[in-house]
């Protein structure tokens, strides 16, 4: 069996991880190894003799430090195509990527392609892969915010809608699909690649003295609040940008801890555009830092006293490390975040997020992670391999 695997972002890497190690262990066993693929990998089909895969790397929002590193970071072996897209309209994007990864397609002829999330190279992955009859599994398949303003919800429902395997995180995601007609036996419930991702990494980043180092002089060994912001919805709209700093200003005159703000780049961007870095950059409170990678931003998440964010993947990661969070968006696509009380919704609202954080510093870290325990890749990969492709 062949198998496709497309990516182009820090998330699609992260979450992809723990399916690109079980496939290159089993492309590592030797036939004489066979016994112990085998238990390796229970009730399989008998191919796993003959694993082979590749992968291709869109470079959709590229940079050194949120992007390559992470393939270095999580030991994973460096892309076997990279189409170097690059930032741009989403038409263009989307463009570029459907011709380079066509032509990769019609090269490899792999026999399934495996996506993850809900990007414009998940769009193009699925699309492509479709017209030339491969069939396609979408890793973290169902999710929905119900907000087709959101690019993102318009390539999660196309995607969901050719593919031939969806592979949800939880219940609420496979109802989210027969609700709109998807035949239930494409349907399977595995739990969130996440949290094999952040199970297996925190570890590594916990008995790393650099990353501790890093932590304590980041800290000053105070509490601190965790800021993220890269969502167009947010960086792209003046006001609703505007009042998230504004209320970040505010919180630092209530409350005695640093907000550490790793910027993205789009953000700091439009940041600069619309005249608001000044205001960030010369609050005393407040500590901007470039990009981390990927071990360095799961310790600064685990040790802060409450995350800000926009993100879907850090909703998931404060809730599976039991860190209180505020979303700064308006819907979320993980409701079961909301459910077991690890996050709330506050939009762009000032008095919102204000209020919102005096009720999560409130709240006690006893919720149950809904995203399963922790072995979804090694399931995907048993349940592709038990396929007739």
């Amino acid at each position: 069996m062949k198998i496709g695997i497309i990516l182009g972002t820090r998330p699609e890497i992260i979450k992809l991880s723990s399916i690109v190690r079980k496939l290159e262990r089993l492309k590592k066993l030797k036939v004489d190894g066979l016994n112990n693929a085998h238990n390796d990998i229970n009730n399989t089909n008998g191919s796993i003799g003959n694993i082979n895969y590749f992968i291709i790397h869109t470079n959709q929002h590229y940079s050194e430090n949120m992007d390559k590193i992470f393939f270095k970071e999580l030991n994973l072996p460096s892309p076997n195509y990279n189409l170097n897209v690059g930032s741009g309209t989403h038409g263009e994007q989307t463009a570029k990527m459907l011709e380079g990864i066509e032509k990769i397609l019609i090269k490899e002829k792999p026999d399934v392609v495996i996506v993850q999330g809900d990007t414009n190279t998940v769009l193009a992955g699925a699309l492509a892969s479709s017209k030339l009859k491969i069939k396609v599994a979408h890793v973290e398949a169902g999710l929905r915010s119900y907000d087709r303003n959101m690019p993102e919800e318009i390539n999660r429902v196309l995607t969901d809608h050719v593919c031939d395997y969806l592979f949800t995180p939880t219940e609420i995601a496979k109802e989210n699909l027969l609700k709109e007609g998807i035949e239930q036996e494409k349907i399977f419930v595995v739990g969130n690649t996440i949290v094999d991702a952040t199970l297996q990494n925190i570890k590594i980043a916990e008995e790393r003295d650099d990353i501790k180092n890093f932590i304590k002089t980041l800290s000053n060994g105070e509490d601190y609040f965790l800021l993220t912001i890269h969502r167009a919805e947010n960086t792209d709209n003046k006001e609703r940008l505007k009042n998230i700093i504004k209320a970040i200003g505010e919180i630092t005159k209530y409350h005695n801890n640093k907000i550490v703000f790793p910027i993205h780049p789009r953000t700091e961007n439009r940041l600069k555009k619309y005249n608001l870095f000044d205001e960030i950059k010369n609050n005393k409170n407040i500590k901007i830092i470039e990009p981390v990678g990927y071990l360095e931003f799961l310790m600064l998440e685990k040790n802060a006293k409450l995350i800000l964010t926009d993100s879907g993947g850090v909703q998931e990661e404060a809730c599976i490390l039991k860190v209180p969070c505020i979303t700064l968006r308006d819907n979320t696509e993980r409701p079961e975040t909301i459910n077991v009380g690890s996050n709330i919704l506050v939009g762009a609202d000032i008095e919102k997020i204000i209020n919102g954080i005096e009720l999560m510093l409130k709240k006690e870290r006893n919720w149950k992670n809904p995203f399963g325990d922790g072995n979804s890749g090694e399931t995907i990969v048993e349940i592709l391999l038990n396929q007739n492709l």
